[in-house]
């Protein structure tokens, strides 16, 4: 079905494309809203150029036209919205850690974790700082027949421990220094969540385990399960389940948590990067099992 509201391209096999004709410095009418909303099932992250007089106001209130806001565990709001959280990286932190600088999906460690996260550029260095997205619907779809039943019927378990736990990587207050985190006990938490699970808009099957937040499977240890969760990152990310967007001056971005990963590219020492990020909370994940009685009672 053709968009009528919206003008959309499609930049990348796996994922990824760019919305022309939408103005994000004002409010939206609904059918615009549901076009875009389509096009992110469709594409998974869509990329929105040329919005550089947007306020930290105007990112919030696109923002909720998709839902409700999240909990932003672990980092400051800013003063201007609380649910708006400035991603900063200055020109003299060279190669410490970035925030997002690894593939994961965004806090997949809370209970519901955020079905869209919003990114946009505020200052950018002369080059590099892309951010890579990747396909898990493929990272899923490729696997065996037998690999893919097995996976659907494991749970993983997930924590923030490595990265805000009381020792996890920015527990170092020289890492990302010029943003607002903070780490403590309460990042040892854990919680489940399936494998592979199901997208409650495109009903799609989707590798959910990442190296930033999936320690385990459910009833083994660390040991037993590193094996077949090294080869599940590493299929999680093929180059051909990828898209790689560069940056502009003024862009947005906006992506599905529920059905791709991303990471933060880290090439840019010697220059700043400012960024303002929003999420918005999405469901339970839900497993294979649960999915197939909602879908027959459909």
């Amino acid at each position: 079905m053709a968009y009528q509201r919206i003008t959309v391209s499609r930049f990348a096999g796996a994922c990824g494309a760019e919305i022309e004709g939408v103005d994000l410095t004002r409010p939206l009418d609904d059918d615009t809203v549901a076009e875009i909303r389509r096009a992110i099932v469709e594409n998974l992250c869509v990329f929105f150029r040329g919005q550089g007089g947007m306020t930290d106001a105007d990112q919030a209130r696109f923002a909720r036209y998709f839902g409700a806001f999240g909990r932003e565990p672990f980092v400051e709001g800013e003063e201007t919205h609380p649910n708006v959280i400035a991603v900063v990286k200055e020109a003299d932190e060279g190669g410490k850690p970035n925030f997002g600088g690894n593939w994961h999906s965004d806090w997949s460690f809370l209970e519901t974790p955020p079905a869209f996260t919003f990114l946009r550029a505020l200052e950018l260095p002369p080059y590099g700082g892309d951010t890579m997205f990747a396909s898990q619907y493929l990272a899923y779809e490729s696997l065996s027949a037998g690999l893919r039943a097995t996976l659907e019927g494991l749970n993983g378990v997930y924590s923030a421990r490595r990265s805000y736990g009381p020792t996890g990587a920015f527990a170092d207050n020289r890492n990302a220094r010029s943003m607002k985190i903070r780490t403590g006990p309460e990042a040892l938490e854990e919680v489940l969540h399936p494998i592979v699970r199901v997208h409650p808009e495109s009903g799609r099957r989707a590798l959910y385990a990442n190296p930033a937040y999936t320690m385990r499977f459910e009833n083994m240890s660390e040991r037993e399960s590193q094996p077949l969760l090294a080869y599940l990152f590493a299929q999680s990310v093929r180059p051909e389940f990828t898209c790689r967007f560069t940056w502009s001056a003024g862009a947005l971005a906006m992506w599905d948590n529920r059905c791709v990963q991303h990471f933060a590219i880290n090439d840019y020492g010697g220059f700043r990067r400012e960024m303002r990020r929003s999420t918005i909370m999405g469901e339970r994940p839900l497993s294979v099992g649960e999915a197939r009685p909602m879908r027959a009672a459909e």
